[in-house]
Parts: structure tokens; sequence; C-alpha cells
């Protein structure tokens, strides 16, 4: 097995993350090692949780489409609409894999940029994060820990014609502010039709009060919370993994996988010990995408093939992959008190393994150039392992036995955690999330569409949007959390 050789003199370097303002010196860096102090204890902090877990007025129902209010099936095209226009729809699509192939299957279009922000700001010179307790229809715990702002922009212009999205005038106004990240990133490709948010993080200087259902932790609070299956929601990780940071600093004496993870924080090229350069590592993801040959495009959804609509779900004749369904919520803390909609609502738990592995003592990441046909560019860095239903049916996660097998064994596990995907639109859609660390027997040579990268590298390419999938970016979240 041989990796895909790149000509380092025709790929153009990577170039520096487009970060508006830059953080005052390792200030993410500080707050991220501060796990049990700050504006609340870890303590206030459990305290403040499980005032908000006790809080009644939440409900989510299952109901038939009939008793959907606001939307309905198009007569013509059969897809399933919100009467504004608004919001996002229930369509079909059609992928063809080889040219002749085709694959149809339902898939959400939202056409809308949505925003995913965080509010930071000092306290006795740290770094604090205001984050959320939300509920979302599709959790299925009810409340995750979530960003200060995450609205699509029907929400958020109020379509719903309810309460306005707390703090998001600060990120409507970004210019007004210091803004620390500011970039577009993908959202899930097997689901989601060139779905994109904006990842947002701005630091404020003024007071500002945080509602009952926020508070200021540090960074380090919210990593201590990734182990905690179903804690740490999907919008709050992607941000998280935008942030860009120092690393940990020095780590346990004698600790080998602490150092080589130490040393990958700062490994961005050859000369200090990553296995590719930037612009080697742009080339290979280029050189993948070139070689996609898959096409896709939105069809009406009532053109699809081998899928049935029952009164309460739209479920393809296999039983496999997911379904739609229908839903009413009641929930007595959001801008409108209660709705209905529909969620695309999983059959399986989807798998999304890194392997990491030290070579030449700097710890790299194991990625792969893995296609999503719902992708704006087709294919992304994902994980070395990416498990997810609809791909399956696709045979998108074919991957090679040696790193199946390593992915899915029981050893060498530093990081294990059942963790939700967007509760907003998907329904009890739950990923294991996995870090496994490999010895020297594992081969540096691996098949083309893989490629090893450093900590350092994966930050260097999330100040820019369409590298790492969603996934990608949750385990990116999860390897800063294993300070």
């Amino acid at each position: 097995m041989t990796a895909l050789s790149a000509d380092p003199s025709s790929a153009a370097p990577l170039p520096a993350a487009p970060v508006p303002a830059a953080p005052p010196a390792g200030a993410f860096t500080l707050s991220a090692l501060r796990p049990d102090g700050g504006v609340l204890s870890t303590d206030a902090f459990h305290r403040w949780w499980r005032g908000r877990l006790d809080r009644p007025g939440f409900e989510v129902t299952r109901i038939p489409f009939d008793e959907l209010e606001g939307w309905a099936f198009d007569p013509e095209s059969g897809n399933l609409r919100h009467h504004s226009g608004r919001f996002f729809s229930i369509e079909g699509f059609e992928l063809s894999t080889d040219g002749s192939s085709r694959h149809c299957q339902p898939i959400i279009n939202q056409p809308e940029i949505g925003i995913l922000g965080i509010l930071v700001k000092e306290f006795d010179g740290v770094l604090h994060c205001l984050m959320q307790a939300k509920f979302e229809p599709g959790n299925v715990n009810t409340w995750q820990l979530s960003p200060t702002v995450q609205a699509t922009r029907s929400n958020y212009t109020r379509v719903h014609k309810g309460d306005d999205t707390p703090y998001v005038q600060y990120f409507r106004e970004a210019h007004r502010h210091r803004v620390l990240v500011d970039v577009l990133q993908s959202e899930q490709g097997a689901w989601f039709w060139r779905k994109r948010n904006r990842n947002i993080v701005i630091q404020v200087e003024e007071d500002v009060e945080p509602h009952e259902d926020y508070c200021w932790v540090t960074l380090g609070q919210v990593r201590r919370m990734f182990p905690v299956d179903n804690f740490v929601n999907m919008d709050a990780r992607t941000v998280l993994s935008c942030m860009p940071f120092h690393g940990p600093g020095a780590p346990a004496a004698g600790d080998a996988f602490s150092e080589a993870l130490a040393r990958s924080y700062g490994a961005a090229d050859p000369s200090s010990g990553a296995l590719r350069s930037p612009g080697e590592l742009v080339s290979w993801l280029t050189e993948a995408k070139c070689r996609c040959e898959w096409k896709s495009r939105l069809i009406p959804l009532k053109s699809i093939a081998r899928w049935s609509r029952t009164d309460d779900e739209l479920v393809d004749q296999a039983l496999q992959g997911f379904s739609i369904i229908a839903v009413r919520v009641a929930a007595d803390n959001r801008e409108v008190k209660w709705w209905t909609q529909p969620l695309l609502a999983t059959r399986t738990t989807g798998v999304a393994v890194f392997l990491a592995r030290p070579i030449d003592g700097v710890l790299h990441f194991l990625v792969r150039a893995q296609p999503e046909p719902g992708l704006l560019d087709l294919v992304e860095m994902a994980p070395s392992v990416h498990m997810v239903s609809g791909l399956d049916t696709l045979g998108a996660h074919t991957d090679h036995p040696l790193v199946l097998e390593r992915a899915l064994g029981g050893e060498g596990v530093r990081f294990d955690s059942l963790m939700s995907e967007e509760g907003g639109r998907f329904y009890h859609a739950q990923t294991r999330y996995k870090i496994v660390e490999v010895g020297e027997d594992f081969p540096v040579d691996v098949p083309w569409d893989y490629c090893w990268v450093t900590a350092r590298q994966l930050m260097d390419l999330l100040g820019h949007g369409h590298y790492l999938n969603i996934e990608a970016r949750s385990l990116v979240a999860c390897v800063h959390s294993l300070w």
C-alpha cells in the first residue's frame, strides 16, 4: 500500500487561516486548561445544569403527516414544504456513482446559511464561553449544552412570528465586535443538500447578563463534559473545533501518548515533524475531489424509487438507512411555544473513529477523503472510519479491512463517547465517536484515499470551509478534550 504522492512544487501552500482578529496570546489554551475555576465552579455548573433538567414543559409527540400545521406535500413534486417557503423542505435526490447505477432517497434541502455562534469574554484574564442549555425536538435526552446561538435565518428573522433569538444581534452585527473565528462549514452530506452554517466566535468587552438557560464557562469545563454521553451538542462541537489552540503544553512526564500529542499541536510541516506539507495535503484532497465520479441532483420527492409514504412515515421499502417522520413539539423556553415539523429519523447508531499513530514521535490522525452526495464539493476529509445511516446504502464506508479492524476493536481506545447529531432536524440520531491509538505495527503507507495529518494541520485546515466534514470536526473537538 502506498500513499498518494503529491508533487510539492505543483501544490500551493495552505494559506493562513482567515481569522479577522487574533485573540490574546494563549487565551484559548489558558481557558482550556481551567476545568475547575472561573465564573462558575464545576459544582455550581452542575447545579445550574440540574436546574435545567428539572424544568417541566417540554414534550415531543409523533403525529401523522396530515396533522402537520403549516407543512404540506406539494401536489406536483411531492416535496414536503412549509407554507412560508422558508425553513427547509424534504425533497428527493438522485445519485449516479458510475454513470449508470442510480440511488435515490429523500434529503433535507435547507439553502439558508444559519448561525452557530459562541460569545466569549475574559473574566480575571481567562476566556469564558457563553453556553446554552438547549432543548431540541430530536434530542434523545431533551437538554444538551449548545452554543450561544444556533439558529437558521428563518428563525432569527422571525418567520415563525415568535420571540427574538437571544444574543443573535452580536453575530448579525459581527463587524461591530472582535471576531475571533468566522468560517462557513458543511453539515451531514448524507442527509442535507449542500447545507452550510456560519461558525463564528465573537469576543465582547461589555457586560453580558446570561439568561437563565445560559452560563459562562471555561473551555476546560466544556471539555470535561465531552466523555459524558449526549451532553455537548453537535453545533457546539463544530464551533469549538474551529477555535485555534496552542496545544496542551508540557505533558505528563513519561506519558508517551501525551508527549506525541503535544508535538502534534506544533507540527505543521515536515520540518516540525508532520509527515506531509500543507501543500501536499491540499493537493491530495484536490486529487480526491477530481477522482470522484459521483453526480448528484435534486429530483421531486414523488420520483424516488423504492420508498413508500404511509400516514405517518416516509420509509424505504428495505427498511434501511432512515425514515422521515412528523412531530408536534411543546417547549416553554423557545421563541415559539409549540410547533409541528418533519424530522429525519435514523435506524442505526453511526460510528466515527480517528486512528491515531505516533510517527517519529509526533501523533498523527488518519483521515479519509470520502464522498457524500449532499456536500458542495462531494468530497471532504472524514474520520478514518465513518459509518452513517444513508451512506451505508451507498457503500461509501467500505473501509480498508485493517483500518476497520483496529477502529472497531477494543484496544488502544483513548476516547469513546456517544454523541447526538443535530436535534433540530434529526430524531434520536447518535454517533459513537472514538479515538483509537495504534502502534508501529500499523503501516504508515496507506491506500491513496487515506492520509496521516497532525493536530496542528487539522486546526489550520479548519480556518477554511469544505476541508473537514462535520464528523471529523466533532472528532477534532474530542482530540482537544484529551488534554
